[in-house]
């Protein structure tokens, strides 16, 4: 497949190709199961919207991890931030951590926003980093600054709200993808797609604002390569 983690489709009558395309088009868009059903059905591609969601679930997180391994290494700064989001009618928190680049580093569901479960997302966050940042950015609630007293205390804390817009910023595609979903179906299911959909939806949106027509192309043309390569897929969404 030439995969660099060799994901397997052993047992799967579909071609990667039809496989990698349906992901890449729920987790990029806001598109619904039966959405992208539709949009393969219009290119002559049978498929039911339960087999897509099978796909999805099986192979958006291994997708994922193999784009969060290609990335650089993050950088010194985090930004934390929490925003509610519904599940089954009842409100939840999704904490999300992210670089002074933009880059999302963690995402947690949880049901509270007190200090502890502050304190359960950056002791998972330094698990999964392996370093304690230089500067640590907040908003001014105050279970961050417990968390960050017991879990990192040597680690300069900028409390302000006016200084967390790059994690505010990130919520934006979750919330778009919210609204299209309606609602998740249990945290369980939120922080499986989340924790999926926050790797892969980044890695095509590459802030086009910031670049010229020519340089926004050559990076997706990247972009598109590297999504080809994790997948095994034979450059088909280059050319889609």
């Amino acid at each position: 497949m030439g995969s660099e983690a060799a994901v397997s489709y052993k047992g799967f009558r579909f071609p990667v190709e039809i496989i990698s395309q349906a992901v890449w088009l729920y987790h990029r868009f806001p598109l619904s199961y039966r959405e992208v059903e539709e949009l393969l059905l219009a290119r002559g591609i049978i498929v039911s919207h339960e087999t897509i969601r099978a796909w999805c679930e099986k192979f958006g997180p291994q997708y994922a991890l193999l784009l969060r391994r290609r990335r650089p290494r993050a950088g010194d700064k985090r930004h934390l931030d929490e925003v509610f989001i519904k599940i089954g009618g009842v409100r939840h928190y999704l904490w999300r951590a992210v670089d002074q680049h933009g880059n999302v580093l963690d995402i947690l569901v949880q049901s509270r926003r007190n200090a502890k479960a502050a304190k359960r997302f950056m002791a998972k966050l330094m698990k999964k980093q392996c370093r304690v940042p230089r500067v640590l950015v907040t908003d001014k609630l105050k279970s961050y600054g417990t968390a960050h007293r017991a879990l990192m205390p040597s680690v300069e804390h900028r409390s302000h709200k006016g200084l967390n817009n790059r994690a505010e910023n990130s919520h934006q595609p979750t919330r778009q993808r919210e609204r299209a979903m309606k609602y998740f179906r249990s945290p369980r299911a939120a922080q499986k797609f989340l924790a999926a959909f926050s790797q892969i939806s980044p890695h095509f949106r590459p802030g086009r604002h910031l670049l010229t027509a020519t340089r926004y192309r050559t990076e997706m043309i990247i972009r598109f390569a590297i999504w080809d390569h994790i997948t095994g897929t034979p450059g088909l969404s280059a050319t889609a």
